[in-house]
């Protein structure tokens, strides 16, 4: 079976990947521009770990690239690629947005409507398309109410991917992540950025009062998710949450930082970020019915594995993580 995994050298790209291959009866085809929204070398890494009789690397922008050849014969597209960070997408920026977001889908969906092979489209979407929800925990019927130019873009594009299944019968489905962190994680996002500064005793920013509560959702439990969203096809369209079931606060989070490394912390507030929310948490019910899926990894043994993961880095490499 062949598959096709965009965003491939990315964090979740990268563990889906190493899933797929565990399996050993799947070719992976991996898609990747290798952008500098954060360093290259952490990309590079990644893929270093995905070194495989059946897996091939394709570099290059799906903004441009011929996608025909690509996914000739493919059975699933997981479409994990575009440009991430709510507080990058104000400003000049927000054209790369609208590319790599919205643009970019739409020519994978264009691409997938002649497909007789396909399987499945699963189109990793966000939980900034809610905003601040209208109650919690959030579920897939509540009104979306981006509060970000990056969640604009994530929920256009899930509408395209719905618009997809309704019109053509493309077999889409939606996966909304709350907040992924463990081993790989992004060296822009919260969990590197603490734990990195915590073995360097570097001071710690936190944007507001710590106070804001988020839900996390280990990789390892989304990496699951997508290949049960290709191996149990839900109804064409589905938009379904992927929220791992550890709704803490960020000070919390930094509790349990600082017992884990032994350190002392040196924590440091700054005035909140536009576009940022005060809370996020969504029902895992259509989750379990339709992908008999439920988070498995609870939020001290999630932060747990990737203290290990960083610690196993070696000096060098965690530096290539700075942002």
């Amino acid at each position: 079976m062949k598959v096709v995994i965009t965003g491939v050298a990315g964090f979740v790209g990268s563990n889906l990947a190493k899933s797929l291959l565990a399996r050993g009866d799947v070719q992976v085809v991996g898609i990747d521009s290798l952008t500098d929204y954060y360093p290259v070398e952490n990309k590079l890494r990644n893929l270093d770990g995905l070194q495989d009789d059946n897996f091939d690397f394709v570099d290059g922008d799906l903004a441009t690239l011929d996608l025909a050849p690509v996914l000739n014969g493919v059975a699933a597209i997981f479409h994990q690629a575009g440009q991430p960070g709510v507080r990058k997408s104000w400003g000049d920026e927000f054209g790369i947005y609208t590319t790599q977001n919205v643009l970019v889908t739409q020519r994978l969906l264009e691409a997938s409507r002649s497909l007789d092979t396909l399987e499945a489209f699963v189109y990793a979407s966000s939980s900034s398309v809610y905003g601040d929800a209208e109650q919690y925990p959030t579920s897939e019927t509540d009104r979306p109410m981006p509060m970000s130019p990056y969640g604009v873009t994530k929920l256009a594009a899930e509408h395209l991917v719905t618009l997809y299944a309704k019109n053509f019968g493309v077999p889409t489905v939606s996966l909304r992540y709350f907040t992924v962190y463990g081993p790989g994680q992004r060296p822009d996002m919260a969990f590197n950025k603490f734990f990195r500064a915590a073995i360097n005793d570097e001071p710690i920013p936190v944007y507001g009062d710590g106070t804001q509560i988020r839900e996390f959702t280990h990789v390892a439990d989304i990496v699951e998710a997508n290949i049960q969203a290709w191996l149990r096809r839900p109804p064409a369209g589905s938009v379904i949450n992927l929220s791992g079931g550890s709704s803490v606060t960020v000070n919390e989070v930094l509790t349990k930082i600082a017992e884990i490394t032994g350190k002392d912390l040196d924590v440091q507030h700054l005035p909140k970020v536009a576009g940022d929310v005060f809370r996020t948490g969504g029902s895992t019910q259509m989750a379990k019915d339709l992908l008999a899926w439920r988070p498995k990894i609870d939020i001290d043994a999630g932060l747990r594995s990737e203290y290990l993961w960083m610690m196993g880095l070696s000096a060098a490499d965690r530096q290539t993580s700075n942002v």
